[in-house]
């Protein structure tokens, strides 16, 4: 089967349902669901990805888990056309359910800053050229302010801290207010207490701006602090797709969500559910 960009699917009745719990996040206008149809992915014989069905609705926050090599940065790399299929059929879909082209936006566990441009450059780099060069520096200012770096509008990366460094590519990606954010580790390499800042700062700005979140992670506690739903990973296909009730913000700590954690990874693990 091909990539398909023209036919909706219609998820099957046996799969889990998600509805987004509307007063409690804005939904971006421009925030696309997204919808996967026996998805799949070799290279070579090596087959990564044994059709995954999925529906993403607009404004929801899922995170995908699993173990090293069960497919989630490559499930990730195609959504955001970084890498193609081998087959099945991926859609963005707009508020009505027709095909829309998602303007999407992904954060990597590295900032990726270019060393050669002021802070507020680098994110105006996430708007490309199409407006002038002093709108950029003020769309770029504004989402500096969102992620609480606007005093280092002017500094080069250099003199950033590891977080800091992190919340300039997160601006980056905001700038151009996508409609989907795609998250790849991108908190893996701080030390334990600027990733629970950054954490709270992406589930603030998430549920004030809208957009869809796509996060890959191998925190299960991250997993289940940030996101609507989890979606396990194992040998490329869906082991566990757990909804996580709980109302945002959330609390670390949380004694309901560590016993979701908990059946989170005995689905990774492969032992009983308790």
């Amino acid at each position: 089967m091909t990539l398909v960009a023209h036919e909706r699917f219609q998820a099957a009745p046996s799969e889990p349902e998600y509805e987004l719990d509307r007063e409690r996040q804005t939904v971006a206008a421009g925030a696309a669901a997204i919808t996967l149809k026996g998805l799949e992915k070799s290279f070579g014989s090596n087959r990564v990805l044994r059709g995954i069905s999925l529906h993403i609705p607009a404004g929801q926050f899922v995170a995908v888990i699993g173990k090293s090599g069960c497919g989630k940065s490559t499930l990730l790399r195609i959504l955001m056309g970084l890498d193609e299929p081998s087959a099945g059929e991926l859609h963005f879909e707009d508020e009505a359910g027709a095909d829309t082209h998602a303007n999407a936006r992904i954060v990597f566990q590295e900032p990726r800053l270019l060393p050669w441009l002021s802070v507020a450059d680098n994110v105006a780099v996430g708007l490309g050229d199409r407006i002038d060069r002093q709108a950029a520096r003020a769309a770029a200012e504004a989402v500096l302010n969102e992620v609480q770096l606007a005093e280092k509008a002017s500094e080069w990366p250099s003199r950033l801290s590891g977080g800091q460094r992190q919340r300039v590519a997160l601006a980056r990606a905001l700038v151009s207010r996508p409609g989907v954010l795609a998250l790849d580790e991108p908190l893996g390499a701080l030390d334990a207490l600027t990733r629970i800042s950054m954490q709270e700062l992406i589930s603030r700005v998430w549920r004030e701006l809208g957009f869809t979140t796509v996060l890959v992670t191998h925190d299960v506690s991250e997993a289940v602090h940030l996101a609507d739903r989890v979606i396990v990973l194992d040998e490329g296909r869906v082991a566990l797709d757990l909804a996580i009730p709980d109302p945002h913000p959330r609390r670390h700590g949380n004694a309901k969500l560590a016993e979701l954690e908990g059946r989170l990874l005995a689905a990774i693990l492969g032992s009983d559910v308790p």
